[in-house]
Parts: C-alpha cells; structure tokens; sequence
C-alpha cells in the first residue's frame, strides 16, 4: 500500500509538472485541468467536500466566466501569461476570472500530504538561505494570509531579480499581474478565501493554515523554482516594474 501510494504520489507530481509548465501558455477557450487526485486525497487536511465544491464549482465558474469576458472581444486571442501581465487594461471580468483560474490552477499543484520539505532540493536551499528554516517561512505565509483582510492569497514568489520573497494579494491578483505592487512568478499559493476552508474549519482561517502549511508538494515546489530562475517571463516583469 505504501508503495501505491508513492506511486500516485510521483504520478500527480510529474501531471502538474507538466501542467505548470504550460499553464501560462493556455490559450481562449480555456479549459478546467483534471484533478491527478481524488476529492478526498488531501484529508484530514481539505475534506472531500470542500474539495469538490472548491474545484468543480468555484474553479470551473472561473474558467467559464473568463471565457465568457473574452468572447468577441480583442483580447480573445490572449494566452493566460499575457493576460496576467495585462490584467489592469483588461477590466475585473477578465482580471478576477483569469486571476482566479491561474491561481487555483497553481493551487492544487502544490498540494500534497506526502511530499515533504527536502532541504537539500535547489529550493531548500534557497528558503534556507533566505528565511533561515523552512518554519521561518510558513510563519512568514501564515502571517501573509492571517493578515490578508477579507480574500485574497499567499504568496512564495520569485522576483525578477531571482530572489524569493513573500507577499499576499486581495481577491484573484497575484505577483505575475502588473496591476501588482509586488512582482515575480508565484511558486507556492495558499487560498485564504473562505470557499476553501469554511466548511471544516469555519470562521478559524489560523487553523487552516497551520494545517495546510503542512500539506504542501515541496517536490512541485522545487520544480516550479527551478523553472520560474530560467524563465524568460522574469524578464518581462523586470522590465514591466521599470516602467
């Protein structure tokens, strides 16, 4: 069992691998990607029915609603990276639809409850280097999404300048959008809006994310890093933040 379990593990790793790296690139119309997992994979973490309401209602009500802002308009050939970068010119449908399609997109992606935090992995190292321990930095994330008033995000990103920082953003924003006032490629996210936590943890959004800080696909994430150093979308941001 435990070898099965391994094995599902390094499949959904190796899916969301991939997906990531294309995500970005997604052209109109846009699609919901398929869960690698069940609804009831991440327990006692996200239960099966915040899970499924999460994914199938509030994730694919995104995809259909921005799908919905492009059609017609001039911005229909848009991919998802170049309505990021262009999320301030392109008004809230766009922006809150295709902000929150890339972001629960990235989301389940690094969710995992058997991938844990290797400090010798390229992105061990840097969190290491950079925040002093890996608890440095999920009590940098748990203050980010405690203290994000209403909706939004949590953020491990990398800037342009290849430095791991960390910020949190309201509602669907995030730091590829140049309406961002922190900028960088997102590498790890945390939903802090209530949808994806109320029904096992309530109003307790601290609880959540203890538990969830705990439940992350560090070998994602260490991909996503790796990925997000050699990227040439950073410097396209870098010049973006010139401006």
């Amino acid at each position: 069992m435990k070898n099965s379990k391994c094995h599902i593990t390094l499949v959904a790793a190796i899916f969301f691998t991939v997906f990531t790296s294309i995500v970005t690139a997604q052209n109109y119309p846009f699609e919901l990607p398929k869960l690698p997992y069940s609804y009831n994979a991440l327990e006692p973490v996200i239960d099966a029915a915040t899970m499924e309401i999460h994914y199938s209602k509030h994730h694919a009500n995104y995809v259909k609603n921005l799908n919905a802002a492009l059609k017609g308009s001039k911005y229909e050939g848009y991919n998802l990276e170049k309505i990021m970068l262009h999320a301030g010119e392109l008004g809230d449908a766009v922006r809150n639809n295709g902000g929150g399609h890339y972001n629960h997109s990235l989301f389940w992606n690094i969710l995992s409850v058997n991938s844990p935090f290797n400090a010798k992995s390229e992105v061990g190292k840097a969190i290491i280097a950079t925040f002093g321990s890996p608890d440095s930095l999920k009590q940098l994330l748990n203050k980010a999404g405690a203290t994000r008033f209403g909706s939004g995000w949590a953020w491990l990103y990398v800037t342009p300048d290849k430095k791991l920082a960390v910020c949190s953003s309201p509602n669907q924003d995030n730091p590829i959008m140049d309406i961002s006032p922190e900028r960088g490629i997102p590498i790890l996210c945390i939903d802090v809006w209530e949808h994806a936590y109320y029904l096992k943890y309530q109003n307790k959004r601290g609880d959540y994310l203890n538990a969830i800080l705990n439940a992350i696909n560090w070998e994602v994430v260490n991909k996503n890093y790796t990925d997000a150093l050699v990227s040439p979308l950073l410097k396209t941001l870098h010049g973006q933040s010139r401006r």
